[in-house]
């Protein structure tokens, strides 16, 4: 009994001096939570860089259809295309605007970030009713229709200003 628990011991002290000299000690220090912190951030930025390039990469391909989800036609409304988009990266979302919605978590729109979700009104209700996915620099990508158009869409954040209504992170 008395060898196993000085092995027990010997076992415990050298993986504790590994994990404190490779700077990665089981409990963190302010340095090792920064690190963590910032490893998560590129590891969500770099997700968000692969998904908005899927995402553009559908553009003249995807057609919008209301309440359609058809991946194997490529045929989505607005939530569907963003169910769509961040499940080929591992990102499970409902599908509808009313459960996208209430995805991840808030994010101001002062912090957007790539890869947030935004979603919208229709300028009219305060009933949200569209969803895009912010790519940077004030512009988001989107499956949507107008009179000329149908299908996947970069568009300015800021003409789309009276219809915002929140954003969600999700990576």
């Amino acid at each position: 009994m008395k060898k196993l628990n000085w092995m027990t011991k010997t076992v415990v002290a050298t993986t504790c001096a590994v994990a404190l000299l490779s700077g990665h000690a089981l409990v963190g220090t302010d340095n090792s939570i920064g690190q963590a912190h910032a490893a998560s951030a590129t590891t969500a930025s770099a997700k968000a860089d692969k998904i908005i390039a899927f995402a553009k990469s559908l553009q003249g391909k995807v057609r919008y259809d209301f309440g359609t989800n058809s991946p194997s036609r490529l045929v989505f409304d607005c939530s569907s295309f963003t169910k769509y988009v961040f499940g080929k990266y591992g990102v499970s979302l409902k599908w509808g605007t009313s459960s996208q919605k209430y995805a991840g978590k808030y994010v101001s729109k002062s912090n957007l970030q790539k890869g947030d979700l935004i979603l919208f009104n229709n300028g009219k209700s305060k009933t949200v009713s569209h969803v895009g996915i912010y790519i940077g620099n004030g512009q988001f990508i989107h499956n949507t229709i107008g009179s000329s158009f149908n299908g996947v869409r970069i568009n300015k954040l800021s003409d789309y200003t009276h219809r915002y209504s929140t954003a969600r992170r999700v990576l």
